[in-house]
């Protein structure tokens, strides 16, 4: 594929990228609810398990977008990541026999570490936030000539992650609303591209790493705060310059949600329905358990669950 700018970041891209990852990627189910199962009044709200993904997220498809779409040199593959991105990188890299180095902060779970290193990449702790892991990363390939394949801010990740839009929109066309959990935002992204426009996106993040939130009002990407319980998930120091034009064209609003709610929402989606989520994998649905987004009467809802990578499996305790 040629090189890609952001204006080229549509459906026909993503939809060939789609095609070429397909035979590396799970297509993820859907879970149809009511949110009167939660004690909510009742709308039907459909449940995107992505967390079932190869490498318990998402993000396996970007990696695979990155690694079969870009030219990769011996030196291997670099990722910086709070875990997630990591995972998926080194998962791709074992599948296509290619050396993989990931960075990740000291914040990032044992469950994340764990599962980076069982694909056999080499890891690498450096610093406490994503932005310290993506600094050494850097350096890493100025050293070795390695690939560098970033969490959210390179095209083809954007395009990968795009193809959850395309699953979507073809396994539940009558969709009126989703609402997808922020990081650096190559998810939003990549899903916003696809639907651009077709399908209302709602953008949620934690109150304590606003990052799309920050850029909205600001006009542009900018720092904010990054912190809180979906830290080594949702905490970016800024959102990616790439995904930022599409969002504020095609993501409606920006709903910020506690580190409570998203707890409950992890505890309420592994009691009502026996989905276990990690903390930024319950982000989006903390938006509708905890009212910060009310759905209309008939609006019929969706709500990606995006990761699993946790060892706490017993919420309930």
């Amino acid at each position: 594929m040629d090189a890609i700018m952001t204006t080229d970041i549509t459906r026909e891209r993503i939809a060939a990228t789609e095609a070429v990852i397909r035979p590396h990627i799970r297509r993820t189910p859907l879970l149809k609810a009511n949110l009167a199962d939660f004690g909510l009044p009742a709308v039907s709200v459909t449940f995107k398990l992505e967390m079932l993904q190869h490498s318990g997220s998402f993000k396996a498809r970007g990696a695979f977008a990155n690694l079969l779409l870009r030219q990769v040199p011996a030196a291997g593959v670099v990722a910086a990541s709070g875990g997630n991105h990591g995972a998926a990188v080194a998962y791709a890299a074992q599948q296509l026999g290619i050396p993989a180095t990931i960075f990740v902060p000291d914040i990032t779970s044992p469950a994340k570490a764990e599962r980076i290193g069982s694909y056999g990449a080499k890891l690498v702790i450096a610093g406490n936030r994503y932005a310290d892991a993506l600094a050494a990363s850097e350096a890493h390939v100025a050293r070795t000539g390695a690939l560098a394949v970033h969490a959210y801010d390179q095209p083809e990740t954007l395009l990968g992650q795009g193809s959850v839009g395309l699953e979507l929109e073809q396994d539940a066309p009558d969709i009126d609303t989703l609402l997808v959990a922020v990081g650096g935002g190559g998810l939003i992204g990549g899903i916003a591209a696809w639907t651009a426009g077709r399908t209302r996106i709602i953008a949620v993040e934690p109150e304590q790493s606003p990052t799309l939130h920050a850029a909205f009002a600001a006009g542009v990407p900018v720092d904010a705060p990054a912190g809180g319980i979906a830290a080594d998930s949702l905490a970016p120091r800024r959102v990616g310059e790439l995904m930022f034009p599409i969002a504020r064209t095609h993501v409606e609003q920006v709903v910020l949600v506690s580190d409570d709610s998203i707890r409950q929402a992890q505890a309420a989606l592994w009691s009502s329905l026996r989905v276990v989520a990690e903390p930024g994998g319950a982000a989006a649905f903390a938006a509708l358990l905890s009212g910060r987004y009310r759905p209309a009467p008939g609006e019929r809802v969706a709500v990606l669950v995006c990761g699993a990578n946790t060892t706490a499996v017993n919420f309930e305790g």
